[in-house]
């Protein structure tokens, strides 16, 4: 397990969220503190509401904090700009959503391509593709592939451009368990191969096996982190 002391990719300080609409005022995050080391395996696990999501879109540039500091590799995001938003989501970030996202009019290996176009330092799409076990599927189109395939092309898509983080976001929430074990694989070894920093959220308690730590939020506060001494390999974990 990597030491979060050491080669800091993220670093989170006070972080605060609050959503407002009209005179309603939701508090999604609260003085969130958490480190995270380059290469690291994070399951981000909470109810609904617990502000996992709120985190992770914070971590991606998706979404600005109310109050705090979060910075990548000693970037202030917390202060970015848009276009530095951008830019840092180009450059560093792969995101798996629970939905696929993909064209549906696009093959599997140009649904991959399409991210080549804009990142600086792209693997093949054909490398990206046969990384998460479709080789054989590239010239096939979103409507002639499983759930469990589309997800796999998800993935392609966001490592294609060699992201220094991979965050995702319920990504077996619309598998059947053992599809949704075949998707953890691929991310595992994504995280071990690339050294990929992953953080990966579940409501799934099984999954937290498969971590190096175990960050558990609840009512938008980090409640406890576990480290686990030995990571399970997804084929060995039930639920």
């Amino acid at each position: 397990m990597n030491d979060p002391t050491h080669a800091r990719v993220f670093e989170v300080r006070g972080l605060t969220k609050t959503y407002r609409t009209g005179e309603v005022e939701v508090q999604a995050l609260r003085d969130v503190d958490l480190d995270v080391a380059r290469g690291e395996f994070i399951v981000l696990l909470g109810p609904s509401g617990s502000g996992k999501s709120t985190l992770l879109n914070i971590l991606g540039g998706l979404d600005v904090p109310s109050a705090g500091r979060v910075s990548f590799g000693g970037q202030d995001l917390s202060a970015a700009t848009e276009s530095e938003l951008t830019a840092f989501r180009r450059r560093h970030v792969g995101f798996v959503f629970q939905f696929y996202n993909l064209i549906p009019s696009l093959t599997v290996r140009e649904n991959v391509q399409l991210v080549t176009d804009i990142a600086d330092n792209p693997m093949p799409a054909d490398e990206a593709i046969d990384r998460v076990g479709l080789t054989p599927r590239r010239d096939h189109f979103p409507a002639q592939l499983s759930g469990g395939e589309q997800q796999r092309v998800a993935i392609a898509r966001a490592i294609v451009k060699r992201p220094d983080v991979l965050l995702c976001d319920e990504p077996t929430g619309a598998l059947d368990y053992q599809t949704g074990k075949l998707v953890l694989e691929v991310i595992a070894h994504i995280n071990e191969e690339l050294g990929t920093t992953a953080i990966v959220i579940t409501h799934n308690a099984a999954i937290a096996g498969m971590a190096d730590r175990v960050v558990y939020l609840g009512d938008g506060r980090i409640q406890r982190v576990v480290a686990n001494a030995h990571r399970v390999k997804p084929a060995e974990l039930s639920w």
